[in-house]
């Protein structure tokens, strides 16, 4: 499975592959065998090269979204990101006021803008081009409406979980 990771203000590409007790991973085209192992605390240790590390995570995860994750001592706040699915209605969601929020689904930079403000648009219509890991993800629009809020102009860089755009 290969993946876009985010900590802080690190970023890499992931390639995870499971074969048995054993995870092979290849971050930033560096190779690991790591072993995984249940601990009693709900959590995992994790056994790299002879050295062993007391992993929890708070949450599952979900391609966008962010997790806790606890390595011994250190917190740290990860989001995954799954390249193959990296589509503009599944990121952005209708919320309870009824308004659609055009969401970034990682960091990246806008590359083109394809509404202007108070345009009618239909449901799917194309609203915002983000650039992500030299791939340019189109952002749709889950359902159909006017454009209330374009928060972005070409050229700019956005990170993930930015409302790019509202539609009413």
């Amino acid at each position: 499975m290969k993946l876009h990771a985010s900590i802080a203000d690190y970023q890499a590409d992931i390639e995870v592959r499971e074969e048995g007790p054993r995870v092979l991973a290849s971050i930033d085209g560096c190779d690991y065998v790591l072993e995984l192992q249940e601990s009693g605390s709900g959590g995992f240790l994790l056994i790299s090269s002879n050295q062993v590390f007391d992993c929890r995570a708070e949450g599952l995860p979900q391609s966008g979204k962010s997790i806790e994750v606890v390595v011994g001592t250190a917190n740290y706040t990860v989001t995954l990101v799954d390249p193959k699915r990296l589509h503009g209605a599944s990121s952005a969601g209708a919320h309870a006021d009824g308004a659609a929020r055009i969401i970034a689904p990682m960091p990246g930079k806008i590359v083109r803008v394809l509404v202007a403000l108070g345009d009618q648009i239909a449901a799917g219509a194309g609203i915002v081009v983000v650039e992500a890991m030299k791939m340019q993800n189109e952002m749709k629009s889950p359902k159909a409406g006017t454009v209330v809020a374009l928060n972005f102009e070409v050229g700019t860089t956005v990170n993930g979980g930015d409302v790019l755009a509202v539609i009413e």
